[in-house]
C-alpha cells in the first residue's frame, strides 16, 4: 500500500537511531557548498537526497526537489549530469530547481557514483546498464515511481533531459520508456544503441556512426516493440562539439525520425541568434523531433549568460556554456511547464 509519512513524522524518524530498519521512504537535505555559481538567470533551490526510493539495481543516487504550496498534480522533469559531474553542481549552473519553483514542477536528479564509473560518467555504452528495470536505467526508473507515489506527480507530464553521457542515457530510457515520459531532450549526447562497450563508445563519440535511419529505429523498437507511442524528443548540439561529433546529433534525429515514421526531409528551419532550430511534425502538427544547433559552441549545456571573467570552478562549470539561449529555459517554455 503506498502511503505519504507526514513531515512531522519523518522528522522524527530521521533522527531515530532505528533508521537503517525503516521500510519506508526517509530523505535529508544535502549541505550546498558557498561557492559563486555559474549561471546569473536565477537562484537555485536545495535539493534533498533520497535515502530510500526502492530498488537500486544501479547503485545510483537519487536527489529531488519539490516546490512548497503546490495543489494538485505538477509535471516532473528528470535531469541526468555528464561526466565529471554530480547533481548538486548541475543543478547550480543550470537553474532546474529554480525554475522548478517558479512555475511549480518538481525535479528528479540521478547521480552516478565513483564506484560505478570513475569519472561519473553514466555507462550508456553498457547494455546491461540499459536494459529495461536492470542496472542504472532500472534505478532510475525506481526513482521516477518513487516520485509519482510519495508526490502529487502528474503521470501525463514525466519529462528527462540529460547532457552528454547523461543525453545518451535520457535516450535511452526515452527508447525504453516509451510510455513514461512525454517528451525528453538529449543534449550533447548519442542515439540509443551507438554502442555496447567502452572502446566502441569513445569512437562513436569522436567519429559518430554511419547507420541507415531505419537501423537506428530498430533498435528502440526492439526494446519497446508494443509501444503505442513514441515521445517527442529535442535534440541539442554544437557545431563545433569535439568532444561528442554532430555527427551524433544527425544520428539521433534520424533514428527518432524513422521511429516517428516521419520522412527524411529537411524539416522546417528557424533561425535565432547564434544558431537554426530544425522541426518536424506530427499528423496532428505538433512537433515530434526537433534539433537545435548551436553555432561556434562546445561540448556543454547551454545557458543564456554565465559569470563574466569567472573561471569554472569545477568540471560542471566547465561544461556550462554560454549562449543565444537557455537550454532549461527553453524546454519549459516547449514543454509547457511555465
Amino acid at each position: 500500500m503506498n502511503f505519504k509519512v507526514p513531515s512531522r513524522l519523518r522528522r522524527l524518524l530521521v533522527d531515530s537511531v532505528e533508521l537503517p530498519q525503516l521500510k519506508f521512504p526517509v530523505t535529508r537535505p544535502r549541505s550546498q557548498p558557498a561557492r559563486q555559481r555559474v549561471s546569473t538567470q536565477l537562484v537555485p533551490q536545495s535539493l534533498t537526497e533520497v535515502l530510500w526510493f526502492g530498488r537500486n539495481p544501479g547503485d545510483l543516487r537519487m536527489l529531488e526537489y519539490v516546490p512548497p504550496g503546490i495543489d494538485g498534480p505538477m509535471p516532473l522533469v528528470v535531469v541526468l549530469h555528464g561526466c565529471q559531474q554530480n547533481a548538486e553542481d548541475f543543478d547550480r549552473a543550470s537553474g532546474w530547481t529554480a525554475l522548478a519553483r517558479k512555475h511549480g514542477f518538481a525535479v528528479l536528479y540521478a547521480e552516478q557514483k565513483p564506484f560505478n564509473n570513475p569519472n561519473l560518467c553514466f555507462n550508456w555504452f553498457r547494455p546491461s546498464s540499459v536494459s529495461r528495470d536492470r542496472g542504472e536505467l532500472g534505478s532510475i526508473r525506481e526513482m521516477i515511481d518513487f516520485s509519482r507515489r510519495l508526490h502529487k506527480i502528474d503521470d501525463n507530464r514525466i519529462f528527462v533531459m540529460g547532457l552528454s553521457a547523461g543525453g545518451a542515457m535520457a535516450s535511452a530510457l526515452l527508447a525504453t520508456y516509451p510510455e513514461l515520459f512525454a517528451a525528453g531532450a538529449i543534449v550533447g549526447g548519442l542515439p540509443f544503441g551507438a554502442a555496447r562497450d567502452a572502446m566502441s563508445a569513445l569512437d562513436v563519440m569522436r567519429r559518430g556512426s554511419a547507420r541507415p535511419a531505419e537501423k537506428w529505429a530498430e533498435l528502440v523498437r526492439e526494446v519497446s516493440p508494443d509501444a503505442g507511442r513514441f515521445p517527442s524528443v529535442s535534440i541539442w548540439h554544437g557545431s563545433d562539439d569535439g568532444t561528442v561529433s554532430y555527427a551524433n546529433a544527425e544520428a539521433s534525429v534520424a533514428q527518432w525520425l524513422a521511429v516517428h515514421e516521419r520522412p527524411q526531409t529537411k524539416g522546417r528551419l528557424r533561425l535565432f541568434e547564434g544558431g537554426e532550430r530544425r522541426e518536424w511534425r506530427g499528423d496532428h502538427g505538433d512537433v515530434v523531433v526537433e534539433l537545435v544547433t548551436l553555432n561556434d559552441f562546445g561540448h556543454g549545456l547551454p545557458v543564456r549568460s554565465t559569470v563574466t571573467g569567472k573561471e569554472p570552478a569545477n568540471d560542471t562549470e566547465r561544461f556550462i556554456l554560454s549562449a543565444a539561449i537557455s537550454a532549461p529555459e527553453q524546454l519549459v517554455q516547449s514543454w509547457k511547464l511555465a
